[in-house]
C-alpha cells in the first residue's frame, strides 16, 4: 500500500468508536496507522535505501505481537493505564492492519525470525520506469482507492445523516 494507511487508521477509528469507549480512540489509530512506516526517516537518510523497508523491525510481525504481549498484561496490571487498555488494543490492531495492507503488494516478514521471505499473494511486476508508478497502474491499487471512498464516506456522507 502507498496511500491507504492513514484513512484505514482513520476507518478503524470510527469503527471503534461506533461499538466501543476508547479513550483518544482517532489521533491513535492515525499515528499507528503510520507508525511502521516511520522507519522511512531511516531508510532515506542513514541507510539511503540499502534494502526494502520492510525489512526493518518495525515491519515485523512478531516485533508487535512481543510488544503488545507485554505491554498489554503490564496496562491491565497498573491501575493507572487500565482505562486505556482498550486504546492500546486499537493501536496494535491498526498496526498489524498496516501490515496486512503492506502484504498485498509489498510483502512482510511473517516469517520472521525463522524465514527472511517477504510473503505477498501478489507481485507487481516493474512495468514501468518508475516503482511508483508500476502500483498505481496495478490493478491492486484499486483495493487503495476503495479505502479512501470508504473512508471519505464515513468523514464526509456519514456524519451528515446520522
Amino acid at each position: 500500500m502507498l496511500t491507504a494507511h492513514l484513512p484505514s487508521g482513520y476507518i478503524s477509528a470510527r469503527v471503534a468508536q461506533g461499538r466501543w469507549t476508547i479513550p483518544h480512540a482517532m489521533p491513535v489509530a492515525l499515528v499507528a496507522s503510520i507508525l511502521p512506516d516511520f522507519d522511512m526517516i531511516w531508510f532515506h537518510l542513514i541507510d539511503h535505501g540499502a534494502f526494502h523497508h520492510h525489512r526493518y523491525w518495525v515491519h515485523v510481525p512478531l516485533f508487535w505481537a512481543v510488544v503488545a504481549g507485554v505491554t498489554l498484561p503490564l496496562m491491565r496490571v497498573i491501575a493507572r493505564f487500565r482505562p486505556y487498555v482498550s486504546t492500546a488494543l486499537l493501536a496494535f490492531a491498526v498496526i498489524l492492519l498496516h501490515l496486512i495492507l503492506d502484504s498485498i503488494g509489498g510483502g512482510i516478514l511473517w516469517g520472521a525470525p525463522v524465514s527472511q521471505h517477504l510473503f505477498s499473494p501478489i507481485t507487481v511486476p516493474p512495468d514501468t520506469g518508475h516503482w511508483i508508478a508500476s502500483f498505481v497502474l496495478h490493478w491492486s491499487f484499486g483495493l487503495e482507492i476503495i479505502i479512501w471512498i470508504w473512508a471519505f464516506y464515513l468523514w464526509k456522507w456519514r456524519e451528515r445523516h446520522l
